[in-house]
């Protein structure tokens, strides 16, 4: 038997094999606590597309491109259309609430544009009902200025 600092070797192994324990058992709480399906790592072109809400939203892309990832928060609900080819439209999502415009952030051959919003100072909330927002694209290759959008009562 081999004694250390007084104590046999034995005990040693026994405390090595105690930290062990704690720190995988603690490797799995974190792991069981901060991962879930609600997690925003999501794929950009995962369709999240709520169907209630007062205002019913959809996007048609009036592009000759095909959108990826597609955004949209109207500050009374966020939707993920996912992707839509050139001169297609999705099926509607439910907001709370939206204005005539909207952030929209896409993407075209991998590349990220968006329509920023300032604020919506002055602007009335749309009715409730079915709307379309209209997406193009201009010749700016700007990630704030490529992006177009028109509201179409349906």
């Amino acid at each position: 038997m081999i004694y250390l600092l007084g104590r046999k070797s034995t005990d040693y192994v026994m405390d090595v094999r105690r930290i062990i324990l704690v720190i995988t058992i603690t490797g799995f709480q974190f792991l069981l606590f901060n991962c879930s399906q609600d997690d925003d790592s999501s794929t950009s072109d995962e369709v999240q597309i709520r169907t209630i809400g007062a205002v019913q939203i959809r996007i048609k892309n009036t592009s000759q491109y095909n959108y990826s990832g597609i955004l949209v928060n109207t500050n009374g609900g966020e939707n993920n259309y996912g992707s839509i080819s050139a001169s297609k439209t999705t099926k509607y999502g439910g907001f709370d609430f939206a204005y005539r415009y909207a952030f929209v952030e896409l993407k075209i051959n991998g590349q990220i544009f968006t329509i920023q919003p300032i604020d919506y100072v002055g602007e009335a909330k749309l009715a409730p009902g079915k709307y379309t927002y209209a997406i193009g694209v201009n010749d700016s290759a700007q990630r704030y200025g490529k992006l177009t959008i028109k509201l179409i009562e349906d």
